[in-house]
């Protein structure tokens, strides 16, 4: 059963429960942190990002400037505690994951294993059983259906105890707000949407064509990371494009970047 929604008003009347903004490294929930911080000083925010450790380095940049505007740190938490794995070079949460828990099977659009395991589940084992408003920036301008399906409302978890709220909603902030919101502290958007839609990894199979050649061009070192996992294990081969292998894209003529929908993708690492 999941736990129902509050108005930012009832949720701010709160001083037993924590308030956790979970962050994805795009422009919404960077503002909605920022629009939270003003407009609710009083409140004692946790601002939290799901690490899958296959961020853009534009992503971890921006975490490092909205902490000074912030003036607070941003909490990074991975999927790692939540198996009770240490860190270690070289080995991503996203690697200990795919080899240890799926063999070697990658995510796609059919099977988003990735979303529920290096975003969902490391953030409500953040929370574990404490009662917590989850700030979700979905703005009173969109029409999203989200992660957990058409016609339901955007959340990261359908635990009871952690309860969804919608501030840009309830207060009518729209896309233009957040971009004062970003312009006005300095902040600005993040890097990455000078060639790439959307927050997310850096090999997200929820990319265009034009992204993952802008890939290729920014960050071509990553490009290869992203070539090698199609190399697969046990002579399995995969794709992160859909009939077509990374080899194939960088050799395709440039494509244009096109402006996705509020329902293309995966609202989850993408608000």
């Amino acid at each position: 059963m999941s736990a129902v929604t509050k108005r930012m008003e009832d949720a701010a009347l709160d001083g037993k429960a924590r308030h956790i903004v979970p962050l994805s490294g795009g422009k919404d929930s960077t503002a909605l942190a920022i629009y939270l911080s003003q407009q609710y000083p009083h409140l004692p925010f946790e601002y939290v990002f799901s690490d899958t450790g296959a961020e853009l380095p534009e992503t971890y940049e921006y975490f490092e400037r909205l902490e000074h505007v912030l003036g607070k740190k941003v909490t990074r938490i991975t999927a790692l505690d939540l198996l009770g794995v240490s860190e270690k070079h070289g080995r991503s949460p996203f690697d200990v994951v795919l080899y240890e828990h799926f063999s070697g099977f990658l995510p796609s659009p059919r099977s988003r294993w990735c979303t529920r395991m290096l975003k969902i589940h490391p953030f409500e084992n953040h929370i574990g059983g404490d009662k917590a408003y989850s700030y979700i920036g979905i703005r009173a301008d969109e029409n999203r259906s989200g992660y957990i399906g058409k016609g339901k409302q955007v959340m990261l978890s359908e635990e009871p105890n952690i309860i969804p709220v919608y501030p840009f909603k309830d207060d009518g902030i729209t896309i233009g707000d957040v971009q004062r919101l970003l312009d006005d502290t300095g902040l600005g958007l993040p890097e990455y949407y000078q060639w790439r839609s959307r927050s997310g990894c850096y090999f997200c199979f929820y990319q265009q064509i034009g992204e993952w050649q802008g890939l290729k061009e920014r960050h071509p070192e990553l490009y290869e990371k992203a070539k090698g996992y199609e190399q697969g294990k046990n002579g399995r081969r995969y794709t992160w494009v859909d009939g077509r292998s990374l080899n194939d894209v960088e050799n395709m003529p440039r494509r244009d970047i096109k402006q996705k929908s509020d329902e293309d993708g995966c609202v989850i690492c993408h608000l």
